[in-house]
C-alpha cells in the first residue's frame, strides 16, 4: 500500500513538473489555444500530441505485463456507453476550462506556484465534487441495492 501511494505521489509530481515546464499552468496559454478565431496559440495541441504519442506507444507494452508493478490489477474503465451524465459532465468541464483557464491537473500544479486564480478554481472544483457526491452518490448506492 505504501509503495502504491509513493508511486502515485511520484507520478503526480512528475506530471506537475511536466505541466509547469511546458507552460500549461498559465491560463493565458489555455485561452490562447481556445481562441481559434484570434491569436491562436498551438502550444497546448503540441503538448497534448506529445502525451498522446507516448501513451499510444507505451500503453500496449504496459498492458502486456498483466498487472501493474505495485498493484494487484489495472484499474481500467469498464463502461463504454455515452449517456447524458457523461455529456453534461463534459460540457461543464469545458465551460470551467474555458472560463478559468485551468483543468484539474494544471490547477493543482499552479497551487504550488501560489497563483491566486488556481486557489479560486480549486476551491470551486472541490465544491463541485462535494456537491456531486452529496447529490449523486446516494442515488447511485440506492440504484445498486
Amino acid at each position: 500500500m505504501a509503495r502504491t501511494r509513493f508511486a502515485a505521489l511520484g507520478m503526480g509530481v512528475l506530471f506537475g513538473v511536466g505541466l509547469t515546464s511546458s507552460g500549461m499552468v498559465q491560463p493565458l496559454k489555455v485561452v490562447g489555444f481556445l481562441d481559434v478565431a484570434g491569436a491562436w496559440d498551438p502550444t497546448l495541441a503540441l503538448v497534448m500530441g506529445g502525451a498522446l504519442a507516448v501513451t499510444a506507444l507505451c500503453f500496449p507494452m504496459i498492458l502486456r505485463r498483466g498487472r501493474p508493478l505495485w498493484a494487484e490489477s489495472f484499474s481500467l474503465p469498464t463502461r463504454r456507453d455515452v449517456d447524458a451524465r457523461l455529456i453534461a459532465g463534459s460540457i461543464l468541464f469545458g465551460i470551467g476550462w474555458g472560463l478559468g483557464g485551468f483543468c484539474p491537473g494544471p490547477a493543482l500544479a499552479s497551487l504550488a506556484l501560489g497563483a491566486p486564480g488556481a486557489w479560486i478554481f480549486t476551491a470551486a472544483m472541490t465544491a463541485g465534487m462535494l456537491l456531486h457526491r452529496l447529490v449523486f452518490e446516494g442515488r447511485i448506492e440506492k440504484a445498486r441495492e
